[in-house]
């Protein structure tokens, strides 16, 4: 028997609907909640008659709605049984947005990418770029600094958290990593040093060893940042760059204080090492709390990189570099060796979501409550790992009573959970003792991918002992 989805759950996920045609807003809402998993594939809607009353709205609004979905390849109707969810291309081309190698079936759950679904703002956003792009049509198209308005809008943002920014201090790119890549092809020299956390996002490692760039370590530990530790790191070897990552940093979710900031600024400074700062999560306070001044703020020679990858949406690529002005012709240069601008619809949609704000309050709402769903899920289900909860980001960052990350995640994709393990984030592959747990998907799925995650555990602990004694941990994370 197909699953149905009941009219009161599709009114609490539609919400209010935006302004201009009704069934047109409610189709668009629909379209929206299957693309991203909410409302699930395959299932049955509600009648019309039953969701019209449910949502106050006339019959006439609900069949036009179900019609337009029908007709974009999101629903189908079988005659006597009702309408059914689907996507355009068939049932298996909704598995092209879950990152599982090998093409994983419907009831894989993957907590491989710590990156959430799109908003409702984004499709207005693109329907505004779409209205904008007649006034490009004329001209190239290329703009390899970025698009001016999307320039603008980038740095308004920077000027609104106390750093002024001048517009032409942005250059936009596909991301942030390509936004990383920019800047160590740009400034980098052969045989180089570069510090980097340690965990850290596992990218940014090959990024500067594809440099020939030799790494050196600065460990997390509970307390976040061992400035005194990376000062003495930093005076022995003088590294080139610094990659930082103080804003809910990943994996740890874990914030520089702004007197941190301030003494690593000098620190850097010192040393004439350049530090790159990963700000891309700097928006997700999840609890309303002031955040720190950029560390740009303390440190005038820093390069920073942001995306729209985590506050937005992956889907939009875009991402950008605040470099200091004298830098700014090398780095477009590296930029148009690379690739000769971002999709300027892409950039239209952008600049009209900043100009909205950093991130959508639905937004945040929604990743507060998944955050508190897996903090709750996890506590119960799995009472001898450890975290800190974070106050924002995407992720918790669990330590396992004793080694054996790798292992557990072998053993939960054996029950259909993409799970990563620690070693991913450890630019010397340690850290066995964790693994990341994204909050980005729908409480369902979390409660689902816990109970399968702990299953796993417990068959681990029942064949004998990985490690028999938590790793001691000195200051730094192991």
């Amino acid at each position: 028997m197909k699953e149905t989805i009941s009219a009161r759950r599709v009114r609490e996920l539609v919400g209010s609907l935006p302004a201009g045609p009704i069934h047109a807003g409610l189709a668009d809402a629909l379209i929206l909640l299957i693309g991203d998993g909410r409302i699930p594939l395959g299932v049955r809607l509600p009648s019309e008659r039953e969701l019209s009353a449910a949502l106050g709205l006339s019959r006439t609004t609900i069949t036009r709605a179900y019609a337009s979905l029908r007709d974009s390849g999101y629903a189908h109707a079988t005659q006597g049984s009702g309408t059914f969810t689907a996507v355009p291309g068939g049932h298996e081309r909704a598995h092209d947005r879950v990152l599982v190698a090998g093409g994983a079936g419907e009831d894989w759950i993957d907590l491989s990418c710590a990156a959430d679904s799109a908003p409702a703002e984004v499709m207005a956003a693109y329907a505004a770029a779409l209205s904008e792009l007649p006034a490009y049509l004329g001209r190239h198209g290329y703009f390899p600094s970025g698009l001016p308005v999307l320039q603008e809008a980038v740095a308004a943002g920077y000027a609104a958290r106390g750093l002024p920014t001048d517009p032409d201090q942005i250059v936009i790119t596909p991301g942030a990593l390509t936004a990383a890549g920019v800047v160590v092809r740009a400034l980098a020299r052969r045989h180089g040093h570069a510090l980097i956390e340690s965990p850290t996002y596992p990218n940014v490692g090959e990024i500067l060893r594809a440099a020939d760039l030799q790494l050196h370590e600065a460990p997390l530990d509970g307390n976040g940042w061992d400035i005194a530790g990376i000062a003495e790191t930093v005076k022995q070897v003088r590294p080139d760059f610094a990659y930082l990552i103080p804003d809910f940093q990943n994996p740890t979710g874990a914030v520089m204080t702004a007197a941190q900031r301030q003494q690593l600024g000098k620190v850097l400074r010192l040393r004439e090492t350049r530090a790159i700062v990963d700000e891309t999560h700097h928006a997700l306070a999840l609890d309303g709390q002031a955040m720190p001044p950029p560390f740009a703020a303390f440190d005038a020679d820093a390069v920073t990189l942001g995306s729209m990858s985590k506050t937005h949406w992956g889907g939009l690529r875009i991402g950008w570099i605040r470099a200091p002005r004298p830098l700014l012709e090398k780095l477009v240069r590296a930029r148009m060796s690379l690739d000769l601008g971002v999709p300027v619809v892409e950039q239209l949609a952008a600049a009209h979501l900043l100009r909205q704000g950093p991130v959508s309050p639905l937004q945040i709402e929604r990743l507060r409550a998944q955050r508190n769903a897996l903090i709750d899920l996890v506590g119960t289900h799995l009472p001898d790992w450890r975290f800190t909860p974070p106050a924002g980001g995407l992720m918790l960052w669990c330590e396992l009573p004793h080694r054996g990350a790798t292992a557990l995640a072998a053993a939960a994709a054996a029950s259909q959970v993409v799970l990563t393990p620690g070693p991913v984030f450890s630019p010397s592959g340690g850290l066995d003792s964790f693994v990341r747990l994204p909050w980005t998907r729908p409480v369902a799925e979390l409660r689902a991918a816990v109970e399968r995650i702990a299953a796993a555990w417990r068959r681990l602990e029942e064949s004998g002992p990985l490690s028999a004694v938590r790793p001691r941990r000195a200051g730094a994370v192991f």
